[in-house]
């Protein structure tokens, strides 16, 4: 197979990646502190929680912490929703997929991204938290990707929620069982998670953490 064409791009498209950088960093750094909310692009309106994201991110905003989004449907369109019900800031992060990602309406301040990669790094880049609700692929990613940064001292040690003991009782379970036992991880990674169903409890750790570190914001070292 010839792989010619396609790597002859290849220089051109690094222009395209630095553009895209470059303007999410100069319109992020406007934002002020920010917790992101990872979960379901498929989250139907009237399921719990969805409805508790929009109360999570209004609670968020009411404490002057903007919130970050993938910018699409579900649980994303959800705690956008509750940021701008605040006045808050509610970012969207969004990036076109072939079948459910389409930009949510509730966003203020909405970014487009083409590479996966960039996105990721504006969600942790500008972060002082990060809580994940209930979610797939995406969300799971997103997830072991923090916690990689986190335990490698990539970035700041700030706070992971688990929202929703129930959905994410399995997975701990076998990280616990299988991953903790065959000592592929110790019981410190284990403790970089929080887990609850109190949106109280989530905003609590949260604006607690961020006041000690004297409101510092996550940064990649490099």
């Amino acid at each position: 197979m010839n792989n010619t064409g396609f790597t002859k791009e290849d220089p051109w498209r690094v222009f395209r990646i630095m553009a895209e950088f470059v303007d999410s960093f100069e319109t992020m750094l406007q934002v002020g502190p920010a917790v992101t909310i990872f979960g379901s692009a498929r989250t139907p309106k009237k399921e719990a929680y969805y409805k508790t994201a929009v109360k999570l991110a209004e609670r968020l905003a009411q404490l002057n912490f903007a919130v970050i989004t993938g910018g699409g449907p579900g649980i994303m369109e959800a705690a956008n929703k509750g940021a701008a019900k605040a006045d808050g800031k509610s970012v969207g992060l969004n990036i076109e997929l072939p079948h459910e990602q389409k930009g949510n309406r509730y966003a203020n301040i909405p970014l487009h991204f083409h590479y996966f990669f960039s996105r990721k790094v504006c969600f942790v880049k500008y972060s002082a938290g990060f809580i994940f609700m209930p979610g797939g692929f995406g969300t799971m990613d997103e997830l072991f990707e923090v916690l990689t940064l986190v335990q490698t001292e990539r970035i700041g040690r700030f706070p992971i929620i688990l929202f929703g003991s129930r959905y994410w009782h399995g997975l701990l379970k076998w990280l616990k069982d299988y991953t903790l036992e065959l000592e592929y991880i110790d019981t410190n990674d284990m403790g970089l998670i929080k887990v609850t169903d109190s949106i109280d409890e989530a905003t609590e750790i949260i604006h607690k953490n961020f006041i000690e570190t004297n409101g510092s914001q996550s940064t990649y070292n490099d």
